[in-house]
């Protein structure tokens, strides 16, 4: 296969360091160059034959216009801490536990009105002749209530610093304006922004690819007041930042019936993505969804009318966006751009309908990561970062093609790192023979079909709230990940997709949260006719693989609504004077790879006895299985991501499609990992340890043994093999 020396990679530039920026252009092997927030391009740069990305975020940089329509700045609902009452009067200064600088308050006649305060320990709203907004001082003054009940106060607040722009600005201790964002909600700032989309492209002719970042409304990201909880609440998944008067009137007048303050801030806990959404949140969804559809389209027109592509970004405000929604091609974009940290994040990209799918690897060129650790300053390790992120991502990449990739940031920050522009490098040259071997066909996969079942359904594939490092508590975004890299098909289903017969085409179910969470299914599981039809399929045939509290509400003869499948429950309190199956573990199958660890659950109990128990912890029931006429109930406690626990989840979904006798195409090394192309016939086995592995693949043309070294990356054609250490 020959190797593609150039091309697929978007490199950073930046005005000033022009060597350092052509250099590695061509040693990486770039064919566009980018700006980067807070960066811009010279004129060398951009007349030396590159392609050029220019980064736009159409709500901030207009400044000068936002600070003459401070009225027209986006909103939100904010929610005090609760006070306890010690006397028959309690005061709230507003901004006591915000960011002053995130946020202001709104009293505007408009926004007053939907302002609320609620005595939380009665979960009543207090009449507005009980309260009052002091202005001047910026308090609310409760009086005639109840001591020692708590009580709240829900105001809507304007967002005076662009969040993502704050958090550069702060990462990167930068010494200039803060930037606003506008809202589009508005007719003034529609006019005035589709002016404005029109005299930049007039004034970028050099531009190829203007890349959206990415529309108008920000994921959820609330700083508070206090340094030691600085991010107050933050959700990937959230439409809280899409409120306003103005658009808060426009649904009521086109649905029929008007939101409050509580249907955003919920008592304090906002209507998080964790939380299945009542139909009220889905209905503001779609109503957003409509707006940012519209408009957007809008100017996205003027772009193509100037002969220029239009990319999105998938991470920066991208709500109301929806990808994975039925009316996202309405858009007209051209390509999709998402920063990964992760497989999971990879295949979320991979699988939106755009012609261009663009991933943008970490780390990114700052002086620290999102974490707050250093990256490219004294005492970071760069080099490493990436081979951690890249040994996550190219699993993903082997399943699933992305037809781009590169970096963003400050590209000067790299200089006192070699050993990090060699890295890279390599990984741009990985890439390209990766997406070659797309081209030439699909790679091979096992027969059997998984379903991850939860309340979003299709509409949040592979998706969680976050990035993989801030979800860590959720044992279904390690379900994503470990699923990212396998040979495996997955699709992503709902409640309302059992009912239409999807699962007519699946082999397996796989249902993974805690009881009430959208990602266990909450209220959903109440519909008994899903639970018939789920019932019915793994008796003829299917396998339902639950995880923590699957399938589990409240108020029937068991916790969780498929015991009777799965052949265990979980006692949540009414059976401690109950007996309890004894059991012996067993595996007979050898599903269990050595050094997998699932952390057990107090309280899982055999519900009839019949299940078999193939692992247990402490008396704690951590692996079990259970025949359900010709089908199976698989259950495990909770799930962690390692190489480990994927090897378990791949024997756990071949054991269920009768494909365990099976290890074709499968290394022998659970530390390694391999992708087959039978139209090129080209094996790939990936070495994810930092250490040398030897590992066996059974394939049609005998067995191949292979040595790598930590981090490797070898791509065998048959009878000829070309190592590309990492």
């Amino acid at each position: 296969m020959s190797k593609p020396i150039k091309g697929s990679f978007t490199l950073p530039g930046e005005s000033g360091y022009e060597a350092l920026t052509l250099e590695l252009a061509e040693r990486w092997g770039a064919d566009v160059i980018r700006d980067s927030d807070g960066t811009q391009l010279s004129d060398e740069i951009i007349n030396a034959g590159y392609g050029i990305y220019s980064t736009i975020c159409i709500i901030r940089d207009h400044n000068e216009w936002a600070s003459q329509n401070q009225d027209k700045l986006q909103q939100c609902f904010l929610i005090t801490n609760p006070k306890v009452a010690v006397q028959d009067y309690v005061s709230f200064y507003l901004m006591e536990d915000f960011f002053a600088e995130q946020f202001k308050v709104n009293d505007s006649k408009e926004a007053f009105k939907y302002w609320q305060v609620f005595d939380r320990t009665t979960g009543e709203e207090v009449p507005r002749g009980q309260w009052n907004y002091e202005r001047e001082s910026g308090h609310v003054v409760i009086t005639g209530i109840v001591p020692w009940h708590k009580y709240t106060v829900s105001f809507m607040a304007y967002r005076i610093w662009e969040e993502i722009s704050m958090y550069n600005h702060t990462t990167n201790h930068w010494d200039k304006e803060h930037l606003m964002q506008i809202d589009p909600i508005y007719t003034e700032t529609q006019t005035y922004l589709l002016d404005w989309m029109e005299d930049w492209c007039q004034q970028h002719q050099e531009t190829t690819v203007v890349r959206f970042t990415s529309l108008f409304y920000n994921f959820a990201w609330i700083w508070g007041s206090d340094e030691r909880n600085r991010h107050l609440f933050s959700d990937w998944g959230s439409y809280d930042f899409t409120v306003s008067s103005r658009a808060l009137d426009l649904f009521a007048k086109k649905v029929g019936y008007s939101l409050s303050a509580e249907d955003f801030v919920n008592g304090g806990k906002y209507r998080v993505s964790h939380i299945p959404a009542q139909q009220r949140k889905l209905d503001w969804m779609a109503f957003i969804n409509d707006f940012v559809i519209e408009f957007g389209k809008k100017l996205i027109d003027i772009v193509h009318n100037h002969g220029k592509l239009a990319y999105v970004f998938y991470d920066d405000s991208w709500v109301g966006k929806e990808p994975y929604n039925d009316r996202f091609q309405e858009f007209g974009f051209d390509g999709m751009i998402k920063c990964v940290f992760s497989g999971y994040e990879a295949r979320m990209c991979s699988g939106v309908n755009v012609d261009t799918h663009e991933i943008r690897l970490h780390p990114y060129l700052f002086p620290v990561g999102l974490g707050g650790l250093p990256t490219f300053k004294e005492g970071g390790n760069p080099t490493l970062d990436a081979k951690k992120y890249w040994i996550n991502i190219r699993r993903a990449l082997l399943r699933e093609p992305i037809d781009r990739i590169g970096l963003g940031g400050y590209l000067h920050l790299v200089e006192p790192y070699p050993d990090f522009c060699d890295y890279i490098e390599k990984i741009a040259d990985e890439f390209r023979e990766i997406k070659e071997l797309h081209h030439k066909g699909k790679p091979y996969q096992i027969k059997t079909r998984v379903a991850v079942l939860h309340s979003w359904g299709k509409l949040r594939s592979w998706t969680l709230s976050g990035h993989f490092h801030e979800t860590y508590m959720h044992d279904l975004i390690h379900v994503n990940e470990a699923l990212s890299g396998l040979p495996v098909e997955v699709q992503f289903i709902d409640f309302e997709d059992i009912r239409q017969g999807v699962l007519q085409h699946i082999d397996v179910v796989i249902n993974a949260g805690s009881a009430g969470s959208a990602w266990s299914g909450g209220e959903h599981w109440n519909d008994h006719q899903c639970v018939d039809l789920l019932t019915k399929w793994v008796y003829d045939g299917g396998t339902f693989i639950g995880i923590n509290q699957p399938s589990a509400i409240e108020g029937y003869d068991s916790f969780f609504r498929m015991a009777h499948v799965l052949g265990v429950d979980e006692d949540t309190g009414a059976r401690v004077v109950h007996g309890k199956w004894t059991y012996e573990t067993r595996d007979e199958r050898g599903l269990l790879p050595e050094g997998s660890k699932i952390t057990p659950k107090n309280n899982i109990y055999l519900t009839d006895g019949t299940a078999a128990v193939v692992d247990e912890t402490d008396g704690m029931i951590t692996l079990s299985t259970h025949d359900f006429g010709k089908g199976k109930g698989i259950y495990l406690p909770s799930f962690e991501f390692s190489w480990e626990n994927t090897r378990l989840l791949l024997n756990l979904i071949r054991f269920a499609g009768h494909e365990f006798h099976d290890s074709k195409y499968i290394t022998d090394n659970l530390f390694t990992e391999c992708t087959y192309y039978p139209e090129s016939k080209m094996l790939v086995v990936i070495n994810n340890s930092d250490q040398v592995q030897t590992t066996t693949i059974d394939t049609d043309y005998g067995k191949q043994t292979l040595e790598l070294a930590p981090y490797d990356t070898v791509i065998t054609k048959i009878g000829l093999t070309k190592s590309m250490s990492s």
